[in-house]
C-alpha cells in the first residue's frame, strides 16, 4: 500500500489528488486555530479630545487628558443649553459617541461623551458661564445677595429703614442686553416690605425671583482675612454710601494703623484692601471700620518666606551617560531639563556654564536650540529647564511630570537672564508662519492646587500641555523676550493671583531657549543664560 507521502513525492501524483490534500490541510488548520486561545491583548491606546470649541466662547477650552475633562467657556449671552461646537477632534481612529459637531447640546449640566479605539474612554465636558449680576439699593450694609440657583436675591438694610420706602440704584439679574424683568425694575422707589416676586426671562425661558430685604444690626463687618507672608488682603462690607476703611496692629501692640482711604477698593457696599510692608510669621489683628462704627476683629498669623531650592545652579553632575542633570551628585533634584530625551542621540540641550552676572561667580545655567538628529533626520528641541521630572521619552517626544510641592504665596519672580535670539527655521505644521521671524524665549511661574505633579506631553497622539488658563491655576506671569543682549538682564516678573485666598500646592518655573519649543519650532542656535532666581514677597 503506497503511503500518503510518497503519493506526494511520487512525480506522477495528480493535481486534483494534490489540491484535496491542501483543502484537507487547510481545515484541520482552521480547526485547530478556533480551538487555540488568543491570549494577545488589544493594545491600550488612551482615546483624547484633542480639539474642541463652541460658537459663542469666551476664550480658548481647557482640555485635560488626565482627568478626561473639556471645559467650555461661554460668554455671558449665550445659550448654554443649546451650545453648538464649531470645532470638535478626538484621536486618530477614535469614534465618539455623541459626535459633538452634530445638533446642538444642553451644557447647563456636564455632558459625558464616549470615545472608543480598542476600549472605551468617557470624557466629561463641561461648561463655565460667567454671569455679571447685580441688585443695589441705596444705604444697604454690604452688597445685596444674588442668588442663581435659588433665585433670589437677599438685601440688608440697617435696623429702622422702612422697607417700604427704598430706592433701588440699579439691577441686572440676567445676560446684558437679552434678559427682560416684568414687572420692570427701574431705578427709583422700591417697596420691599414684603417679598417681591417678578419674572426674568432670557433666552425665552422665565425664572421666577423673590426679593426679600432684611435687617441688620452689623453696620460694619470684618467678612475674611487672607495672610501670605509679608502681606494681608482683608475684606469688609458696610454701608454702600459712605467711605469705609480698615485698621491693623501687630497683636503684641496696642497701636491701631488706618489703611489710607485710596488704598481701599469699594464697590456698592463690599470693599477690601491691601496690607503690605508687613513681618513673616507675625500675629497680627485686622478690622472693619465704617465712620465711628467698628467690626469684629480678626487674628491672623503672616506665612514665612522661603528661598526657591537649586534657584542659583550652582549644582549640576554628568552621569555615566553624559548627561548633565541640574542638581549636585547623590542630591535631591528640584529642576529637571529635556536632556533626558535629547542625549539618546548624544546631546545635552541644558548645560551648566561660567558665563555669570557681573559681580557674581559660580555657575549658571545655558539652555540652547539644536537640531537633534543624524543628518537630516531627527527633530528640533529647544533647551530648558523647569521645576519637576523628566519623566520618559515616548518616540521621539517627552512626557514630564511639572511642579514641585509648595504653599507660599510669593508677589514676584525675580533673577538674570540673556537671551541670544537666531531666527526660526525649524517649524512643525502648525507653526510654518513663524518661519524667518526672530526666535523668543519663554519664563513663566505658576502656582497651582493640583493634587499631584501635572504629566506634560509632546506626543501630537497624546498631547498635553501647560495652560495657563486651566482652573487649577491659582496665580500666573510670564517673560517672553526676543532679540540679542550682549550681557546678563535682571528680571521682575509679576505673580498676577486670581484669589487671595486659595493655598497653592505646587509651584512651576519653567524656562525655555524656544517659547514654541514644545511644538518642535524654533531657531537652531538659541541660547539662554539662566542665574540666581529668588522671590519678592511685598508690593
Amino acid at each position: 500500500m503506497t503511503t500518503l507521502l510518497s503519493k506526494i513525492l511520487h512525480p506522477t501524483f495528480s493535481v486534483m489528488n494534490k489540491l484535496k490534500l491542501y483543502v484537507s490541510s487547510c481545515v484541520v488548520l482552521v480547526a485547530a486555530a478556533g480551538c487555540i486561545k488568543n491570549d494577545i491583548p488589544y493594545p491600550r491606546i488612551a482615546q483624547n479630545i484633542v480639539e474642541i470649541a463652541a460658537e459663542g466662547q469666551s476664550k480658548e477650552a481647557y482640555i485635560d487628558s488626565v482627568t478626561y475633562e473639556a471645559t467650555i467657556y461661554l460668554e455671558e449671552t449665550t445659550d448654554i443649553q443649546n451650545v453648538r461646537f464649531s470645532e470638535y477632534k478626538v484621536s486618530t481612529g477614535g469614534v465618539s459617541h455623541p459626535d459633538l459637531l452634530d445638533g446642538t447640546y444642553d451644557l447647563s449640566e456636564p455632558l459625558f461623551v464616549n470615545i472608543t479605539r480598542f476600549q472605551e474612554y468617557t470624557w466629561e465636558v463641561k461648561a463655565v458661564q460667567d454671569i455679571v449680576r447685580y441688585f443695589q439699593v441705596e444705604g444697604e450694609v454690604g452688597e445685596s445677595v444674588v442668588d442663581p440657583v435659588a433665585h433670589r436675591v437677599i438685601v440688608n438694610m440697617p435696623e429702622d429703614t422702612d422697607l417700604s420706602h427704598l430706592t433701588l440704584q440699579r439691577v441686572k439679574l440676567g445676560p446684558e442686553g437679552i434678559t427682560t424683568i416684568s414687572p420692570e425694575l427701574n431705578p427709583g422707589p422700591l417697596d420691599l416690605a414684603y417679598p417681591l416676586r417678578v419674572n426674568v426671562t432670557a433666552h425665552g425661558r422665565t425664572e421666577i425671583w423673590t426679593i426679600y430685604a432684611q435687617f441688620t444690626d452689623a453696620i460694619v463687618t470684618t467678612t475674611s482675612v487672607d495672610a501670605w507672608s509679608q502681606v494681608i488682603w482683608a475684606y469688609g462690607n458696610g454701608p454702600a454710601d459712605v467711605v469705609n476703611g480698615f485698621q491693623y496692629r501687630e497683636a503684641s501692640s496696642a497701636e491701631w494703623i488706618d489703611i489710607p482711604s485710596s488704598e481701599v477698593h469699594q464697590t456698592q457696599g463690599a470693599f477690601s484692601c491691601r496690607i503690605p510692608h508687613l513681618k513673616p510669621l507675625t500675629e497680627y489683628v485686622v478690622r472693619a471700620v465704617s465712620g465711628d462704627n467698628i467690626g469684629n476683629e480678626i487674628k491672623v498669623t503672616t506665612q514665612a518666606t522661603a528661598d526657591i531650592p537649586g534657584g542659583d545652579f550652582e549644582n549640576w553632575y554628568q552621569n555615566d551617560k553624559k548627561m548633565w542633570a541640574p542638581w549636585a551628585e547623590g542630591g535631591m533634584p528640584y529642576w529637571d531639563s529635556g536632556n533626558g530625551g535629547s542625549i539618546t542621540l548624544g546631546q545635552n540641550l541644558t548645560e551648566p556654564t561660567d558665563h555669570v552676572p557681573a559681580g557674581l561667580s559660580g555657575r549658571a545655567a545655558q539652555c540652547t536650540t539644536k537640531f537633534v538628529g543624524i543628518g537630516s533626520i531627527g527633530k528640533l528641541g529647544a533647551g530648558s529647564i523647569f521645576t519637576g521630572t523628566y519623566i520618559r521619552t515616548d518616540g521621539t517626544n517627552g512626557v514630564l511630570a511639572f511642579g514641585r510641592p509648595w504653599t507660599l504665596r510669593p508677589t514676584r519672580l525675580r533673577g538674570y537672564f540673556q537671551y541670544k535670539a537666531k531666527t526660526i527655521d525649524y517649524a512643525n505644521n502648525e507653526w510654518q508662519e513663524l518661519k524667518g521671524r526672530p526666535d523668543s524665549c519663554h519664563i513663566y511661574v505658576a502656582l497651582a492646587d493640583w493634587t499631584a505633579p501635572y504629566e506634560i506631553r509632546t506626543n501630537p497622539k497624546n498631547r498635553q500641555l501647560f495652560n495657563k488658563n486651566a482652573p487649577s491655576i491659582i496665580a500666573y506671569g510670564e517673560l517672553i523676550y526676543s532679540g540679542d543682549m550682549n550681557d546678563y538682564k535682571e528680571f521682575s516678573i509679576d505673580l498676577n493671583y486670581r484669589d487671595t485666598s486659595r493655598i497653592p500646592t505646587y509651584l512651576q518655573i519653567t524656562c525655555a531657549t524656544s517659547k514654541y519649543g514644545d511644538y518642535f519650532t524654533g531657531g537652531n542656535g538659541s541660547v539662554l543664560y539662566l542665574d540666581q532666581f529668588y522671590f519678592d514677597w511685598d508690593y
